[in-house]
């Protein structure tokens, strides 16, 4: 059955990828391994779509079920480190993949840390005891390099006033305004994962793309990863739609220095110029407060935090109270120096 598993060549024991020293990790021995000169098993075997239906854990012989997304999981009898082979070959073999550098202790450190610095949270979250799980997840991505190809119709204005003896003049200039742009995005992340929260994933960003490195499977070991649920023609709108504020807002800087601006056409051609199917490195972050269960996403790179906790009303309220009375100090403050007064 195509599992691989990573066996230390020492003492037997499973092999993980070790986020620190970014080489295959023995946790008995202490041996590592250069990934990049290790061969990697899937050019060696093609698999046939659904040509497997079960899977066997090399170590102990144990049955592995898993979620058809699943691509690298562990063993739930032995905890063995586990790739499904076949769900990584063909048009599911990613191109690239960012591999984890923050470890598992580190990432739990580093969400008790951003759990104290939220100032209107209340006191028992803050503590960050009750994390249920954190787990480091491959979310499948589509990295997209998109061209744009844009015309833009507009009317602008530039008012000016100005006084002439005993008269105010307001002077208004209209100008017709073209422009024709070019605009190229490159490495534009689009997550692929049907599971996740399209919300959590965007606001992880960026992911330091100079640290992609070719697909190998032995980056997964340890891990659990997934494979994509939509294809890259199926995101294709979503990458188009995320890109269309980002246009606005070049379209706007083009056109400064008028008063006003009034768009009377705007056509915005995109493109798909290539679409990398890539692995980047994200930890779940499992919470329970006051018997709620909050989920927060931890960028495996750059240690970023994201997810919405829970909101204190008494220092919600304490907040507002203090502004209003900040507020009314500077009032009578400035009524006081102006030698007036204020009730």
């Amino acid at each position: 059955m195509p599992v691989i598993e990573y066996k230390c060549p020492n003492c037997g024991s499973g092999m993980i990828f070790d986020s620190v020293s970014g080489a295959l990790s023995c946790p008995s021995c202490g041996r590592q391994d250069n990934i990049e000169q290790l061969p990697d098993p899937l050019k060696k075997q093609v698999f046939t779509e659904g040509e497997v239906k079960e899977y066997h854990c090399n170590s102990c012989g144990a049955d592995i079920v898993t979620e058809p997304e699943t691509s690298a999981t562990t063993c739930s009898f032995c905890g063995a480190a586990v790739v499904l082979s076949d769900r990584l070959t063909g048009n599911l073999a990613p191109a690239m993949v960012i591999p984890f550098s923050i470890n598992k202790d580190q990432a739990k450190q580093a969400f008790k840390k951003w759990c104290r610095n939220g100032l209107l949270t209340p006191g028992g979250f803050m503590t960050a005891d009750r994390i249920q799980s954190v787990t480091g997840i491959y979310v499948p991505f589509w990295l997209y390099d998109l061209h744009n190809r844009i015309e833009v119709h507009a009317q602008g204005t530039k008012v000016r006033t100005y006084t002439q003896g005993d008269y105010h003049y307001t002077e208004t200039q209209h100008f017709d305004i073209y422009r024709k742009i070019r605009l190229e995005y490159v490495n534009l992340p689009i997550d692929a994962s049907e599971k996740m929260n399209d919300e959590l994933m965007d606001k992880l960003e960026p992911f330091p793309y100079n640290e992609l490195k070719l697909f190998k499977t032995p980056y997964l070991a340890g891990y659990i990863a997934e494979k994509y649920s939509y294809t890259e023609d199926e995101l294709f709108p979503r990458a188009k739609d995320k890109t269309r504020s980002y246009i606005d807002s070049y379209i706007a800087s083009t056109v400064s220095g008028y008063t006003s601006v009034s768009y009377t056409n705007k056509n915005i051609d995109t493109t798909l110029k290539n679409a990398d199917y890539v692995l980047l490195p994200v930890w779940m972050v499992n919470y329970d407060y006051n018997h709620k269960q909050y989920t927060f996403a931890m960028n495996g790179q750059t240690g970023k935090v994201v997810g919405k906790p829970p909101i204190s009303k008494a220092k919600v309220a304490g907040w507002f109270t203090g502004v209003a009375a900040v507020s009314l100090l500077s009032l009578k403050l400035v009524s006081w120096m102006m030698g007036g007064g204020f009730l």
